[in-house]
């Protein structure tokens, strides 16, 4: 057993605190923003690589985040976790994409938007993220895990194990200047019956139905600091949007926000010394979570 230090509390860090956990390690997760002030409670949590890289490992970890996903929607109720069938829509036919093997049943998609040429259909998890944190929360509490608030200047000292899953903080404690903020804004509005979600990658424009909400986005705007929406963005989001599902012209909005994905021109996750960098995940960090856990925990297993 080790003890281990996990520097992050958005979807990885908590993640990794959990599975680290369960192979019978002493885990305390330290962090600037608590779970629900970080970028993972913006995001929409449809299961999809996006902005993350390299394919290979990427693939990998997004095959294994599925199943994890797929289990707990159905043995874990209360964790937010469902699996929802849905389309990306495309202008024009093309070849599969890159992480097919990830996802079974993807098939051409019929019933296509006007204007779209092509488009592909499979179920996909969607993960509620204000209940899904708050679970991730109750997990690690109840595995002896602890949750503290603490704003860093540099990786800490006096644990075996330091796993940074500090997103964009590892611009100042990883020293990692390649790490970019990519603002994405969302519009929350009230769920209307709507049991799809619809993806048009090219905007990106996405809409993504929760049990009482659906979000709809987006925006891919790379070296945006600024979490403040914007009210013309948000009528051009919804406006898109109505494309895919024209009933979103006349739904009631909730709130707006704005998250920052923590982008990387590859993911990291390696071990250098005694500790193990685990961020750059862009905007695929609730798909890759499962995946990059079991790996940071193979790592603090190893010698």
């Amino acid at each position: 057993m080790s003890r281990v230090m996990v520097v992050g509390a958005g979807v990885v860090g908590l993640s990794c605190a959990v599975r680290l956990l369960e192979a019978g390690h002493r885990v305390d997760v330290v962090a600037r923003d608590l779970p629900l002030e970080t970028t993972s409670a913006v995001a929409a949590a449809i299961w999809y690589p996006y902005r993350a890289l390299p394919q290979d490992r990427v693939t990998a970890w997004s095959t294994r985040t599925y199943a994890a996903f797929a289990s707990m929607a159905a043995s874990e109720p209360d964790a937010g976790v469902r699996l929802v069938p849905g389309t990306e829509v495309l202008r024009a036919p093309r070849a599969d994409p890159w992480w097919v093997s990830a996802v079974a049943g993807l098939a051409p998609a019929d019933d296509l938007p006007a204007g779209y040429g092509a488009g592909w259909s499979f179920v996909t998890p969607v993960v509620e993220m204000p209940v899904y944190l708050g679970w991730l929360v109750e997990r690690l509490d109840g595995l002896g895990g602890t949750l503290t608030r603490l704003n860093l200047r540099a990786l800490p000292h006096g644990a075996d194990v330091v796993v940074n899953c500090s997103g964009l903080g590892a611009r100042l404690l990883g020293g990692d200047q390649t790490v970019l903020p990519v603002a994405g804004q969302v519009v929350r509005v009230a769920q209307f019956g709507l049991e799809r979600w619809w993806l048009d990658s090219a905007g990106p424009t996405y809409v993504v139905p929760r049990e009482h909400d659906i979000v709809v986005g987006g925006t891919d705007v790379e070296g945006e600091w600024s979490r403040t929406p914007s009210p013309d963005t948000a009528e051009a989001i919804l406006q898109r949007a109505a494309l895919l599902v024209p009933e979103l012209r006349h739904a009631e909005v909730l709130q707006h926000k704005v998250g920052l994905r923590p982008a990387r021109p590859t993911v990291r996750l390696e071990k250098v010394g005694r500790t193990i960098h685990c961020y750059g995940h862009g905007g695929a960090g609730v798909t890759l979570s499962w995946g990059c856990a079991d790996e940071v925990s193979e790592l603090v297993g190893s010698p």
